[in-house]
């Protein structure tokens, strides 16, 4: 099923939290969606690491790092985990590395900026946690799209009335 534009969804659905336009795309799908898997990291992708390599039924993980632009928190590993187990996106309020090797995997990546190095690998980190950044609040379970457009999220699946 084809992954409904994100103005298109804004302009249906009044309730969407639309993100802050902070986004750049690394991965080699742009328009992506699933329900979300949230963690909020310090400098470490232990915890990111120990979700990619769960299936991923098409989910979107979204990682809350605070923002930083110390270290990278995911890479071209993260990101081949990621497609070899089912999913659809990752989204990272954070730095990501390995560019062009993102950029060849089926897989959706958003995140602020790059940075060459690598995050902590201690575990710390909080799995299925609310989180805030960019003017939105996402929960567990809510529903993410992203395309070149933006990020917006919702509490339940959207799509389109057919035309």
């Amino acid at each position: 099923m084809p992954i409904p534009a994100t103005a298109n969804l804004c302009d249906a659905f009044s309730e969407v939290q639309v993100s802050a336009p902070i986004w750049r795309d690394y991965g080699g799908l742009i328009r992506f969606a699933g329900l979300a898997v949230t963690l909020r990291v310090p400098q470490d992708n232990a915890l990111a690491r120990a979700e990619l390599q769960t299936p991923g039924q098409g989910r979107v993980l979204v990682i809350d790092a605070g923002g930083s632009l110390e270290c990278a928190l995911v890479g071209g590993q993260l990101a081949s985990l990621g497609v070899q187990n089912g999913w659809a996106g990752i989204v990272i309020h954070g730095c990501v590395r390995d560019t062009a090797e993102l950029g060849g995997q089926r897989l959706g990546v958003k995140a602020l900026a790059t940075h060459p190095r690598r995050s902590g690998k201690a575990g710390g980190g909080e799995r299925e946690v609310t989180l805030r950044f960019a003017g939105m609040t996402i929960n567990p379970g809510d529903w993410l799209y992203a395309d070149e457009d933006g990020l917006i999220v919702s509490a339940r699946e959207l799509a389109l009335p057919k035309s």
